[in-house]
């Protein structure tokens, strides 16, 4: 295809990402330091941290439990710190065979005394309340607030924008030059040719911002500089975000071509029927979690650093209990996971953050990267900046296009006043 012709592709490619892309740079640069703003927001959620022993989260689960009858434990997360958030789900009333209705989703407990903190309702909609906030803002981010829809909408973004970072970096090329037909013989194969420094010479130019030029220049280099300057990051982004999306239909197919990448648990069949009261209780999993952690630690050679959630998958009928080890690249949280039958107890996988599979490996550095988690503050303060760059990337691309097309139609118009001058001329 021509060069014509993928800058028509960046052209409509950038405008319909522009308004999606404005949303998560924005609330990308907001979500790094969620924890920070957490605290400031909802301070009786977040407490500082204080000394004393943890809790264990099959203990933290029935805690939450007993403290709110008519719900259910789903997960047990460790990963904000000073708090332990347990995710509930309504419990089905024996009476009406019926969910009960729940006025909160998410319950707080103190990990020292599992006292309760309060609770909160997180979902679809606009926020109601200071509380609701940040929320709301990872919702905007992961799926627009849309459940599946916006899911799928930014999924079929991130797809687009992963192939437009490919032609945009092509689209600051410069353009090839025809060799002169004379005396090209005369140059000794060894020497580095003119044609060769003057392509590196025209390059140069897109690498930098001029400031002291017109608007228009000055919107159209920071559009083209940002873009290579950033290429590397924009292009880790988009791929993560694809899966985060579109993990099944596209990110997995894609890199099972390259890389060993075994299914995931998410991709198991489903039961017939979600198991809202598994063979295994909260109580005897105890008992399991951390003898089945520890063996399988000393038979892959890891060390278990702290626990970091504890949840279950009822329409699988999974327990998935995860710590953080000495395999995990991640500054908080981790990612070794034991996976366990919830009607037989037995372990079913172990899923190792690194040196496991080579694809597994992969896509947990795109996740880590993308959701900032390692290299401490100074990699955190530049993805916060990196997502203000999206957002001026956005911004200047749909200025450059309005800046063309209205030149377009003035040109268009002078073109049709000396027509129609000149047919006046003939008359």
């Amino acid at each position: 295809m021509t060069r014509h012709v993928w800058l028509l592709l960046h052209r409509y490619a950038g405008l319909a990402m522009a308004v999606f892309l404005l949303v998560v740079g924005l609330t990308g640069s907001v979500l790094v330091f969620v924890d920070e703003l957490e605290a400031i927001v909802s301070p009786q959620l977040f407490p500082p941290v204080r000394s004393g022993t943890p809790l264990d989260a099959a203990t933290l689960a029935e805690r939450a439990e007993a403290l709110a009858p008519q719900a259910l434990a789903d997960s047990v997360y460790f990963g904000h710190p000073g708090t332990v958030l347990v995710w509930m789900s309504a419990r089905t009333s024996l009476e009406t065979n019926k969910p009960f209705d729940l006025t909160f989703n998410q319950l707080f407990l103190d990990p020292i005394t599992g006292l309760e903190l309060g609770r909160r309702q997180t979902g679809s909609g606009l926020p109601r309340g200071w509380g609701d906030a940040l929320p709301f803002i990872y919702r905007l981010h992961y799926n627009l607030s849309l459940e599946l829809v916006g899911m799928w909408v930014l999924g079929i973004t991130a797809v687009v924008w992963t192939f437009d970072n490919f032609i945009g970096f092509y689209l600051t090329l410069p353009t090839a030059r025809r060799k002169p037909t004379s005396s090209i013989l005369l140059v000794r194969p060894t020497q580095s040719t003119p044609s060769t420094r003057n392509y590196w010479q025209r390059w140069k130019p897109a690498w930098w911002v001029r400031w002291r030029v017109s608007n228009f220049r000055t919107n159209f280099d920071l559009h083209r500089a940002g873009g290579l300057w950033l290429w590397l990051a924009l292009l880790v982004f988009a791929w993560s975000a694809v899966y985060m999306n579109l993990h099944d239909q596209v990110y997995a197919p894609v890199t099972r071509l390259v890389f060993d990448y075994p299914k995931q648990y998410w991709e198991l069949p489903t039961l017939p029927e979600a198991q809202k009261r598994p063979a295994i209780s909260w109580q005897e999993l105890k008992t399991k979690l951390n003898p089945a952690m520890q063996l399988q630690a000393q038979q892959h050679g890891f060390a278990v650093v702290r626990p970091v959630s504890l949840g279950m998958d009822r329409e699988r009928g999974l327990f998935l209990y995860t710590v953080h080890s000495n395999l995990d690249f991640q500054d908080k949280r981790g990612r070794t996971v034991l996976v366990i039958d919830a009607t037989t107890g037995d372990l079913k996988e172990l899923i190792l953050p690194s040196g496991q599979h080579s694809g597994v490996t992969v896509t947990n550095w795109l996740a880590t990267l993308h959701e900032a988690n390692v290299f401490g503050l100074p990699y955190r303060i530049f993805v916060c900046l990196l997502g203000l760059c999206i957002v001026m990337l956005s911004v200047t691309g749909v200025y450059i296009w309005l800046k063309k097309r209205r030149g377009r139609r003035v040109s268009r118009s002078h073109v049709y006043a000396e027509t129609a001058a000149a047919k006046g001329d003939h008359a």
